[in-house]
């Protein structure tokens, strides 16, 4: 696939280009890092993690690490493809960042021996299932960064992320200028559709098992937060430890909001937009209410929410999304 717009091509360059300080030289074959920022303590739900000089060999297992650790100039050797992408494991956003494709691992169930065999200088599982059993496995074959403390499974803060692993690879600063970036796009994009602002908006899945909605914490939240929208009240009144809550067919009409999003998960669209309970939720029989097809690229981009998609994301979504919400 191609990228389209000179806009996006454009804001996908100012994510990258804060990386290009430091040594032009990469170290290892994984990118810039800044020899003057170790040894290099980063704070995790673990305890405090030291990387005591510029890792050569990073591992990249969390969700949005990999693109995280591209984004701030540095190419893994391995990599998770959480959203099964294929290839080098990145999205369309992010191809031709790779000069060497990194060793694709397991993502929830990652084979340690593989791991290990690539001898990694430093692990990123920042966001990830958060166990003390997968940390402490890791944590034996390098220097592991895993969720900030306070995280709960999958739902550490996109800039957490981006600091983190900007701390770890001894780019702090370049950390900063990614993170500036980010909040600049989204600024920009809400003060475009001063509209958005306040609206409450339901991000919702629906899979073989049934229907879900994600908590504010989850990335695909955070995504429309940025953008000036609140989550489903309905929703963030629901205690959970979880990245999302499930919803029965009878409370279906919980779903509704200023906006619906829904994201079919290995199932056609179909199965949402012709199902009649779905159908009598006012957001949908009012025209507010946007379905991204299984496994499309703007449903990835709003999903891994990394520094690279966001730009995708916005280009997307903004014209979809103000379609459907009334200024």
């Amino acid at each position: 696939m191609k990228l389209r717009s000179a806009a996006f091509i454009a804001a996908a360059a100012l994510v990258v280009a804060g990386c290009g300080s430091g040594s032009d030289e990469p170290s290892g074959g994984t990118g810039v890092t800044g020899d003057g920022a170790f040894p290099a303590t980063v704070d995790t739900m673990f305890g405090e993690v030291t990387v005591e000089s510029a890792p050569e060999r990073v591992a990249a297992l969390g969700w949005g690490d990999a693109e995280t650790a591209l984004a701030l100039g540095v190419q893994p050797v391995a990599a998770s493809d959480w959203l099964g992408f294929g290839g080098d494991g990145v999205g369309p956003w992010a191809e031709g960042l790779y000069t060497e494709s990194p060793e694709i691992i397991g993502t929830m169930e990652p084979s340690f021996e593989q791991i290990a065999a690539l001898a990694p200088d430093l692990v990123l599982d920042t966001a990830s299932s958060g166990e003390q059993a997968r940390y402490d496995t890791l944590s034996q074959i390098a220097p592991t960064v895993g969720p900030p403390e306070g995280a709960t499974a999958y739902l550490t803060p996109r800039d957490d992320q981006i600091t983190m692993v900007a701390t770890a690879l001894g780019v702090p600063e370049v950390g900063d200028d990614v993170v500036s970036s980010i909040d600049a796009q989204f600024a920009r994009a809400a003060a475009d559709h001063p509209e958005f602002a306040g609206k409450t908006v339901t991000v919702a899945s629906y899979t073989a098992d049934g229907w879900g909605a994600y908590v504010s914490r989850d990335a695909r939240v955070q995504f429309m937060q940025d953008l000036g929208f609140v989550n489903n009240p309905e929703v963030e009144a629901t205690t959970t430890e979880n990245f999302f809550i499930p919803i029965s067919d009878e409370n279906l009409g919980m779903l509704d909001a200023d906006l619906l999003i829904v994201m079919p998960i290995y199932v056609d669209s179909a199965e949402v937009t012709d199902n009649p309970l779905f159908q009598q939720i006012p957001a949908v029989s009012d025209g507010r209410t946007l379905v991204l097809d299984s496994g499309s690229d703007v449903a990835n981009a709003i999903s891994l929410n990394s520094a690279l998609s966001i730009p995708f994301a916005l280009e997307e979504l903004l014209p979809q999304i103000s379609e459907r919400v009334p200024a």
